[in-house]
């Protein structure tokens, strides 16, 4: 057999290969017709002597290089062929040539990835479980459009870029490559060069579903999910039904500080996932919302510099320990939301932060693509790519976990351009304006697509400014979302909370003035995480007085919260009475549930959620003004307001907040029917370690009062709040 000439100067595209600058290694290595002769080239850096086959003819080493030929002319190639070969330790290798394989992605996925449409981008980019013709493997493909080459490095080919040099797909950007006898569990990240500095970049992979457990940042090929659901009744009657008029108490956890294991150690998503479905079902709370568990390398940033948008967390488990978790609260009627972060990303160098050496994922101008506060970089909502990217990850969560919802971080750094910037760092918009108009279109389309598609999940927007149509359909020029937090009614009912109770008299717009708007987005009332950290204080230590004072004030918000229009949300530790500031770092004060006010107060919260999910007329018309009425909002020297809430003739609740420590004997207030009115819920029952002074129940008497023609009188309790019912 003739020998392939490798006595000639080495061509250009060798040295590239050698030097692992090429962007095309199929059109060199593998199997090609070379002046009438069937050649096969392989690049194997670690290899000492390298044939066809197990037993097949030897391969030719070009000298000086890890390149090796073999004339392959006389054989039969229509099958894939292997490779067999010895490294410089003496072990022994056999695979198929990765390099005889043909490209996987389509012409039309990466039509639908360019203009922003690829709803499903996540199962083909990444890596993924892949067969040709028969063989196993996997299949790797990464977006890197100024990338000079790309590699797969793993722990399959000693971490080097020169080994698995990937296939550029043209103007889509994307590079590719199978390798062949590669199964679940293996390592991996890409490795890019830029084709302008040179750098070689080490990234992890954007759409990796599994990685290392931190500090390591590597992704693991994980399974597909064939995880058995048994949450096929919930997912059936989730699409059908209308949330808009559903109860919705939502409790906030960070899973890694609501309880540590014995070591204090993080527990896994199984165990936590038993132990929160049975204290969610005792406090009688609808859903579970998790601060971001997309993987992330920093535990003091509580999740929101996401770097993993496909993954959920190794801190907790694996992926499918995470499918428990959300399968077993559905098995249990509880709901499943997920902190979600497009606003904004971490400047770490293993991940999306100038991903292929020019700022891809983030805005070129630091104007528009940096956090001067947070540290973080700024996705570019006017490519398609990045677009495509942040809508296939809300997909991923609502379809592979089942997830109920999600809750958008940091709205409002996103619709404006200016956004805590001085004046001379920022771009106006093309009209001239601080919106940020791309930022814009991508909330609408994300929810659009979503509700179009997942009927009967919630999107909703953490945004804390007046920015109009929040909440309102995209196509009468809203954003879409189902729900934002309502975050002028928290501010204001916490700082007419801290006064003293003497004071209050003169803050009293503080509490009547969030019904102006009440109705104008649909509003959840959050006590969240950001309330209790930074020097805020705990929930139970903003209130004013002494012990008792500080749990009568708490329980009294929350049995204002309870009865106000809009859908709740409570961050954990507050239930109970959390009395220190949360720390990421530690679980809850768990301990403090031995003393009596701590467990009056979580008793409280218990019942309210029972009072509040069995009451259509605290929930019914959340977001219409038909289910709210004035009694009075003017008793503002005693610091006292009372209203109705309704669903109907029939179901109708009233509701007296007394915001002083002075006990009120024989108020009366007027009722909009004759008979007799029984106290459903007092805040200062003993119950709750209260003062036990209340009602029982008050007949009507004929007299016109608060322009209703009838009124009973009550005693109101100190700082307390009480419900009636006909």
């Amino acid at each position: 057999m003739d020998k392939p000439n490798t006595q000639t100067k080495l061509d250009s595209d060798t040295i590239k290969i050698i030097e692992a600058k090429h962007h095309d290694p199929f059109s060199i290595l593998g199997h090609h017709t070379i002046e009438g002769k069937e050649i096969i080239k392989v690049f194997l850096p670690f290899a000492e002597t390298v044939r066809l086959g197990k037993n097949g003819d030897e391969f030719t080493r070009i000298p000086n290089t890890d390149m090796f030929i073999c004339d392959a002319s006389d054989k039969d190639l229509d099958e894939h062929y292997q490779i067999h070969w010895i490294d410089e330790d003496g072990d022994e290798h056999l695979h198929y040539d990765p390099y005889h394989f043909g490209s996987v992605l389509s012409a039309y996925d990466q039509h639908l990835f360019g203009e922003g449409n690829h709803w499903h981008i996540y199962q083909k980019l990444g890596a993924h479980k892949h067969t040709i013709d028969g063989v196993e493997g996997i299949y790797f493909a990464v977006w890197a459009p100024n990338a000079e080459r790309a590699s797969v490095i793993g722990d399959f080919n000693r971490w080097d870029g020169r080994c698995h040099s990937m296939r550029s797909l043209g103007g889509s950007g994307i590079w590719e490559i199978f390798i062949p006898g590669l199964d679940f569990g293996c390592l991996y990240k890409f490795e890019l060069l830029n084709r302008h500095s040179g750098e070689i970049l080490v990234k992890a992979d954007p759409y990796g579903q599994c990685f290392e457990f931190r500090p390591q940042t590597a992704a693991i090929v994980c399974e597909e999910n064939h995880y058995p659901w048994q949450d096929n009744d919930w997912m059936e009657q989730r699409a059908q039904q209308n949330w808009l008029h559903e109860p919705m108490s939502i409790y906030e956890v960070h899973l890694g500080s609501w309880k540590r294991d014995a070591q204090g150690n993080f527990m896994n998503y199984r165990v936590l996932a038993k132990e929160l479905v049975d204290y969610v079902k005792q406090t009688g709370f609808t859903h579970i919302e998790l601060l971001p568990i997309t993987e992330h390398p920093l535990d003091a940033s509580w999740g929101y510099q996401t770097t993993g948008y496909f993954a959920p967390t190794s801190r907790f488990g694996t992926p499918d320990d995470f499918r428990y978790f959300v399968d077993l609260c559905h098995l249990n009627n509880i709901g499943v939301i997920l902190d979600w972060v497009p606003a904004h990303f971490p400047k770490d160098e293993f991940a999306l932060a100038r991903f292929d050496g020019t700022p891809l994922y983030e805005h070129e101008d630091p104007r528009k693509g940096e956090h001067r506060d947070w540290g973080t970089l700024i996705y570019n909502y006017s490519r398609n790519e990045v677009k495509n990217f942040l809508i296939s990850s809300a997909f991923f969560w609502l379809e592979e976990y089942h997830l109920d919802g999600l809750r958008v971080d940091a709205v409002a750094s996103m619709l404006y351009l200016d956004y805590s910037r001085e004046d001379d760092d920022w771009i106006p918009n093309m009209y001239g304006g601080n919106e940020n108009l791309e930022a814009i279109d991508f909330l609408r389309h994300l929810n659009a697509v979503t509700h179009e598609q997942h009927p009967g999940t919630a999107i909703m927007a953490e945004e804390s400014t007046s920015w109009p149509q929040v909440t309102r359909p995209t196509w009468t020029g809203g954003l879409g979302f189902s729900m934002k937090w309502n975050m002028g009614w928290m501010h204001d009912i916490l700082s007419y909370m801290q006064e003293n109770p003497i004071h209050r008299r003169y803050h009293h717009d503080q509490l009547t003035f969030g019904m102006l708007y009440a109705f104008s987005e649909n509003f959840i009332l959050p006590f969240s995480h950001d309330e209790v950290v930074h020097g805020k204080n705990a929930m139970l230590n903003k209130m004013p007085g002494d012990e008792w004072q500080r749990f009568a004030n708490l329980r009294l918000l929350y049995t204002m919260m309870f009865t106000y229009p809009g859908k709740k949300l409570l961050f954990m530790g507050c239930e109970f009475g959390q009395g220190t500031e949360w720390n990421f770092n530690h679980p809850l004060d768990w301990y403090t549930l031995d003393y009596p006010n701590h467990q009056g107060l979580q008793t409280l919260v218990s019942d309210l959620n029972k009072l509040y999910t069995s009451n259509p007329a605290l929930y019914q018309h959340d977001f219409e003004s038909g289910g709210f009425e004035w009694i009075d909002c003017h008793d503002v020297n005693q610091s006292i307001i009372s209203y109705r809430r309704k669903a109907g003739e029939d179901e109708e609740l009233i509701v007296i907040l007394n915001f002083t420590p002075v006990p009120r004997e024989n108020y009366r207030i007027g009722v909009p029917k004759e008979g007799s009115y029984v106290e459903i819920f007092n805040s200062d029952s003993s119950f709750y370690s209260g003062s036990n002074s209340g009602n029982g129940q008050a007949q009507s008497e004929p007299i016109p009062w608060m322009n209703l023609n009838h009124s009973i009188t009550v005693t109101l309790p100190p700082l307390a709040g009480i419900i009636f019912k006909l």
